[in-house]
């Protein structure tokens, strides 16, 4: 008598029993699944498995007629994914456990249960020494951080301060010690990107927490190279962009903006309530002190008084500013004829004459522009601005400027090769 037993009965008896409880989900995918459980086809069923759990908002359903399981996605981790689990690249499970537990949440799933499916998944691939092994563990790591960050800030129970701590302390030693860890793995492939991603989403999310503003701002910045705004995530690219844009004005050495305001996630701020951080940030980009003082004092006021974090660092902002004017003015300036005179300094940055070389000095201290100050001539000579993201228009001026440095060298060159044969 034989012994074998077929492990796909159970599941496509699921993805059958599925299609007649949902019949909009029947043909896009439970026929799909069954037909390639059927047929031993796990390439094609890990990719139809990866297109259901993540479109949640048409596929994450409630299962009431189904007692062991609470909504479809729980359902399909356990009576599909787990029966073939093995037979799973060992990232794309991570990817499809790590969407069963997030998602759950919304339809049934507590939090306790979503962390015990991670860290089961976490345990087996923990085993796994190779490299894929390596980059599934950094993925599932970064998404437990994940999880426990946005319990920790949804959790409206305090009480346990202990803990917490002990939370976000075991948080930020993961973050440290996976950081490295990525620079293993083959760049710009689709797993680096997954494995990146992951890393940068938890790390930002902790800085966010905790602080400091400059902290998060770098992690944002790095996950921003993996993440593209759409239709789907709008809510959270808005939040993500006010987010940034706030950490960019208010992060202490935080000077490179320009590559905030390049970036598309600040698209999706404009022509919202919101969009009124664009143009401070544009405004400081551009060294235009005049535009930044009348935007807080007069346009938006009441916006920025709404904002904790602007108010708290009022005064850091509008240091900020002054230092970005100071190195936007010797920018604009050609390398020839970068000595400033301190009455025009004051003048642009609106500020009196005496408190010119303390604005010096400290441009200098934060590495924001070097070179040599005359205190008796009032002078200072700019021999270096701090490279950093430009916009269209500063491109445009550098161009203009680069041509004029082209014709120049020409000229010269002319006039050389002429005394030269004059010599001759």
């Amino acid at each position: 008598m034989s012994t074998y037993v077929d492990q796909t009965s159970g599941s496509v008896a699921h993805c059958e029993a599925m299609a007649g409880t949902f019949p909009e989900l029947a043909g896009p995918y439970y026929e799909k699944m069954a037909s390639y459980c059927q047929q031993k086809l796990w390439h094609q069923l890990t990719l139809v498995v990866l297109e259901f759990v993540n479109a949640p908002q048409t596929t994450l359903k409630a299962t009431p007629s189904l007692p062991n399981h609470k909504n479809t996605f729980v359902a399909l981790y356990q009576e599909i994914v787990m029966v073939f689990s093995t037979k799973l690249n060992g990232l794309a499970l991570a990817q499809i456990a790590c969407a069963v537990a997030f998602a759950s949440l919304q339809e049934g799933s507590t939090y306790e249960e979503s962390k015990a499916l991670l860290e089961n998944c976490l345990k087996e691939e923990g085993e796994d020494k190779s490299n894929a092994g390596v980059a599934t563990t950094l993925y599932l790591e970064s998404k437990l951080g994940l999880l426990e960050l946005q319990h920790s800030s949804a959790a409206s129970d305090t009480s346990d301060a202990s803990k917490t701590k002990q939370s976000l302390s075991s948080i930020y030693s993961t973050i440290k010690k996976n950081g490295p860890l990525l620079n293993q793995l083959i760049p710009d492939t689709p797993e680096a990107i997954v494995v990146n991603s992951s890393h940068y989403e938890m790390s930002m999310t902790y800085y966010k927490l905790v602080g400091p503003p400059e902290a998060y701002y770098d992690e944002a910045i790095h996950y921003l190279n993996y993440y593209q705004p759409t239709d789907e995530n709008k809510a959270q690219s808005h939040a993500l962009a006010v987010d940034l844009s706030l950490a960019a004005l208010t992060g202490e050495g935080v000077y490179n903006l320009g590559q905030v305001v390049v970036n598309p996630i600040l698209q999706v701020l404009q022509g919202t309530s919101d969009g009124w951080l664009v143009e401070l940030l544009q405004a400081c980009v551009n060294g235009q002190v005049t535009a930044f003082k009348t935007l807080c004092q007069q346009t938006y006021p009441t916006q920025i008084a709404s904002q904790p974090a602007l108010v708290n660092m009022a005064t850091q902002m509008q240091e900020k500013m002054t230092l970005l004017a100071l190195a936007e003015m010797a920018f604009e300036k050609p390398a020839s004829e970068r000595t400033l005179d301190f009455a025009e300094i004051a003048s642009r940055l609106e500020i009196p004459l005496d408190q010119v070389e303390w604005v010096i000095m400290r441009a200098f201290s934060v590495k924001l522009m070097e070179g040599t100050m005359d205190q008796v001539d009032g002078t200072v000579h700019v021999t270096w601005v701090l490279p950093r993201t430009l916009a269209k228009d500063q491109m445009s001026d550098l161009a203009r400027r680069f041509g004029e440095w082209a014709a120049k060298v020409s000229k010269t060159q002319e006039y050389m090769q002429e005394h030269a044969t004059l010599a001759s």
